[in-house]
């Protein structure tokens, strides 16, 4: 039996790496490791245990403070040392982080077929987002399955001079886990559970604003002005300002010394992926810089604001309702408040599309994989 590892370190990646995991073991037809690198420690846990999977190989690298170049080198040394023990038949990483690439690169020297999934998103801009651009064009390269998960993605891929692989459109398999997840919240509820239960205490007259904001991109005064713009909406009496704050000492600190204390707005550790889904449920704007959310909030009929200037996903904005506000709080503030005080642009923006697939992108993926290996 044909062996795939498949490696992740990021909570964003075993969200949407466990169900193709999942898809993988029920084929029945290979056998499955996973490994993690940590770069995600306490959040990956969290995921493992929604999706009632344990990793294999722990490499647990991550220390306080680790800088890109550090993270980077310790990734590529442990991960060849792990392929060349393994020895498997396959490599599957997810979309653009440091675990990803550097686990890709490591491939690459053992001589170890690769597959990517999420294959073919970009921004064109290697700056932005930064280093993740880069990162998934690497990987590209590289790669001799690249998964894409749209038509868009595919033919970014068609047109790039390295690539070698084989390029299959399956849907984004964060909508398989998104479905998943959503189905097991709505059971809870059919059986008396409260589903828009949150970690937070929320006044129900008032609207719920959710923000998440990561990015290395907007380290500096990108973050200063995302808070500039949240302080600004925190003065409105008719909505409550939720942001889980991401452990990075980078986001934690401008965030808390900039809105911490301010009336109307809460600022909470990390939560769990099921406690996300949840709060964007409740949620009426989403504001955020992340990737996974910009499929997401369009599936949960949320409007998502995207606070960057570029996006490798182009099919969401396509669709109306997600947006590009960048980081000036100007910005941030009015488009935000005409999504509260306009009930026409509301409406017209609040509805629930697919442009991500349809939930079957792991049960494709996991069928080309086993397909490829019997042929």
């Amino acid at each position: 039996m044909q062996h795939v590892l498949v490696v992740f370190g990021t909570r964003p990646e075993a969200i949407k790496m466990l169900p193709v995991v999942r898809a993988l073991r029920e084929s029945g037809r290979v056998s499955v490791s996973v490994a993690i690198t940590g770069q995600h420690r306490q959040m990956l846990d969290q995921v493992f245990e929604v999706f009632e999977e344990r990793p294999d190989i722990d490499l647990n690298l991550m220390t306080h403070d680790q800088k890109l170049p550090d993270i980077t080198a310790s990734i590529l040394s442990q991960m060849a040392g792990v392929l060349g023990g393994l020895r498997p038949d396959l490599v599957l990483v997810h979309g653009d982080t440091t675990t990803a690439m550097a686990t890709a690169v490591a491939a690459f020297y053992n001589r170890v077929p690769i597959g990517h999934v999420e294959a073919g998103l970009r921004s064109f801009d290697l700056a932005r987002p930064w280093p993740e651009e880069f990162n998934r064009v690497a990987i590209d390269s590289l790669a001799e399955y690249l998964f894409a998960p749209t038509t868009v993605a595919a033919e970014n891929l068609d047109r790039e001079y390295s690539r070698r692989g084989r390029v299959f459109i399956t849907g984004n398999t964060g909508i398989d886990a998104l479905l998943h997840v959503s189905r097991k919240i709505e059971m809870e509820e059919s059986g008396g559970a409260n589903v828009l239960k949150t970690p937070v205490a929320l006044d129900p007259e008032r609207s719920l604003v959710l923000v998440t904001g990561h990015r290395r991109e907007s380290f500096g005064a990108g973050f200063e002005g995302i808070c500039a713009g949240l302080a600004k909406l925190a003065r409105r009496s008719d909505i409550e300002i939720v942001y889980p704050v991401h452990m990075n000492p980078s986001v934690r600190e401008v965030v808390h010394s900039r809105l911490g204390g301010l009336p109307n707005v809460h600022l909470i550790d990390p939560v769990s992926y099921v406690d996300m889904i949840r709060l964007m449920k409740r949620a009426k704007v989403i504001l955020t810089d992340s990737g996974g959310i910009q499929e997401e909030g369009p599936a949960l009929g949320r409007p998502v604001l995207v606070m960057r200037d570029t996006t490798e996903r182009p099919e969401a904005i396509a669709t109306g309702t997600v947006s590009l506000v960048g980081t000036d709080p100007i910005r941030i503030h009015d488009e935000v408040s005409e999504l509260l005080d306009d009930e026409q642009s509301y409406r017209k923006r609040a509805r629930a599309v697919f442009p991500y697939g349809d939930g079957t992108a792991s049960t494709q993926i996991a069928k080309i994989i086993s397909e490829s290996f019997c042929a």
